[in-house]
């Protein structure tokens, strides 16, 4: 009966703490999922042998790892696991601190990279006024210059879809004054009532310049 308790009780503590692990009604450790926790450094690296690299990329071989580490620590610096499932794993001199950082600030460049290029939609009308055109194409451009890619829409409404031509030479006219900035992924294409195509930032067109104000004339 007691030892039921027990048993519901530490079942309990395991739901608060998904780290933990039970072994034979106790916990014997609590598990840390952490990147930097699975790098191994030094004594924790458990090869029989290792491939090593210095801390300027050169290769200096096969050895076991208390050979490499003796290497290390005439250098001041620490042998640390890159490649653990290389066959023989991996192992690079260098200062682990300055790894670690190295480690983070690639990843939070990949992270911000990730978030940062989104799917834009502007929308245009085949009567679109000149102001309007100018002021959206504008946008197109700063959008290209941020790294987004762009969907480039012409909505069509009743009569409208009868002279689609209009539509098209619209698009067309857009393209033309967005090519130095934008390369086009899918050429202008219907979806239904609307003329659709998907541009993505020219590769070395660099930012965006500031858009020049648009003209007051209409179409």
């Amino acid at each position: 009966m007691w030892a039921c308790r027990d048993l519901l009780s530490i079942r309990g503590e395991i739901r608060r703490k998904p780290g933990a692990f039970l072994f034979l009604g106790g916990f014997i450790a609590e598990r840390n999922f952490r990147q930097a926790d699975r790098i191994r450094i030094n004594e924790r690296i458990r090869a029989r042998e290792v491939r090593v690299i210095d801390e300027d990329g050169g290769q200096l071989g096969v050895m076991q790892p208390f050979e490499a580490m003796r290497l290390a620590r005439e250098r001041g610096l620490d042998l640390v696991e890159i490649s653990p499932t290389a066959d023989p794993p991996v192992c690079k001199i260098t200062d682990y601190g300055k790894f670690q950082y190295q480690q983070n600030k690639k990843a939070h460049e990949q992270r911000k990279s990730s978030r940062g290029s989104q799917l834009k939609e502007v929308k245009f009308r085949p009567a679109t006024a000149e102001h309007d055109f100018q002021v959206r194409k504008n946008q197109i451009i700063r959008f290209l210059g941020e790294g987004h890619k762009v969907r480039a829409m012409i909505f069509h409404r009743g009569r409208e879809m009868a002279h689609q031509e209009v539509g098209r030479a619209k698009m067309t006219r857009l393209l033309g004054e967005v090519v130095e900035h934008a390369q086009i992924e899918t050429p202008p294409r219907m979806e239904g009532n609307v003329l659709v195509a998907l541009l993505a930032p020219k590769k070395g067109a660099g930012s965006a310049p500031r858009p020049s104000a648009p003209a007051q004339t209409s179409a």
